[in-house]
């Protein structure tokens, strides 16, 4: 099996992205190590803060972050890093050329149960025309040069691109190494699964509301087949079966606080995860505009998502123009 780093050297991936995304990789082993040892390395629970946003922050939350915080800002290779765990972007090296958006540990709640988790990360280039400050990262999906997750399961797994289609590589424990196990990843454009937290199913918009409820009738309703539902509270988990198996993962605009009708953030969940859906051959959508050309207006900027299976994603978004509603995130 070969290694990640020969994958990308026979990419013609410049050196010093290499060298990024294999700091990205050794932070990776060290969350991995400590969530496998669970209780035994003293990190489970919560702190007693609060992160940017709003959110109760859990211990490894925080040891993810300064992680990969430090090993990037190390490295010399890195301008600026955005987290969801900071309020604001750290700089790095001034004549550095990469920016890295991430999420340390998405899913963090599922860490006391011992559920799947996982860091998502976005990299980018230090426009042109901004050379400092949180601008630099105002970039379209469009215009990353490499993003993908590290999902912690029963097995460490890398999934990632850079523009070159998705490959998925597994951590060896014996070698110390991301070996690649699926050499090309490719979303079947129909499916019979969905994603979706089903809680919060009163709060959401008139064509969301009618699209579940279609689903959930199956063979007897307009579908005219049977959908099952699957949802793990972790972006990263669901979005992986989407990558393995096809489906929709979808977490759409709601009406339940009036300032935060959006869950996930963009530019450090939904567009590195639409990347690599869109490299997979699937499709990324808020429900009325494409995720990856969504012009962003600040670093913990929100988003409506709904991503996977190109034809199951399409009659999504069919639902979305039929019938008319209030957008929640307009």
């Amino acid at each position: 099996m070969q290694r990640l780093i020969p994958v990308l050297n026979n990419d013609h991936v410049p050196l010093h992205l290499i060298s990024v995304i294999n700091t990205l990789m050794t932070a990776a082993k060290e969350i991995s190590h400590r969530l496998h040892q669970g209780s035994l390395a003293g990190t489970l629970g919560s702190t007693l803060d609060e992160n940017i946003q709003g959110e109760t922050q859990k211990k490894l939350d925080v040891v993810s972050n300064q992680l990969i915080k430090n090993m990037l800002l190390e490295t010399n290779l890195v301008r600026a890093v955005a987290s969801e765990e900071e309020d604001d972007i750290v700089e790095g090296n001034p004549d550095a050329k990469y920016l890295v958006a991430y999420d340390p540990l998405d899913g963090s709640s599922n860490i006391d149960v011992n559920g799947s988790v996982g860091t998502i990360f976005s990299i980018m280039e230090v426009p042109d025309h901004c050379k400092h400050g949180k601008d630099m990262f105002l970039q379209t999906g469009d215009e990353q040069v490499a993003a993908g997750y590290i999902l912690y399961g029963p097995s460490s797994m890398l999934v990632m691109t850079t523009g070159k289609g998705v490959r998925m590589y597994t951590l060896d424990h014996t070698v110390g190494e991301f070996l690649l196990t699926v050499e090309q990843v490719k979303i079947p454009a129909q499916t019979q699964e969905f994603s979706i937290n089903m809680a919060n199913d009163r709060f959401w918009s008139a064509p969301m509301k009618q699209y579940i409820k279609d689903l959930l009738q199956g063979e007897e309703g307009p579908r005219g087949k049977r959908f099952n539902m699957r949802w793990n509270a972790a972006m990263v988990s669901d979005v992986h079966r989407v990558l393995c198996r096809g489906g929709i993962f979808t977490y759409p605009a709601d009406c339940r606080e009036a300032d935060k009708p959006c869950k996930l953030r963009l530019l450090y969940e939904a567009n590195p995860m639409s990347f690599l859906i869109e490299q997979a051959g699937g499709r990324a959508s808020t429900g009325y505009e494409r995720i990856m050309s969504l012009q962003p207006t600040e670093i913990h900027q929100r988003v409506a998502v709904m991503m996977g299976s190109a034809d199951e994603v399409g009659t999504c978004l069919q639902y979305h123009k039929d019938i008319p509603c209030q957008r929640f995130d307009a």
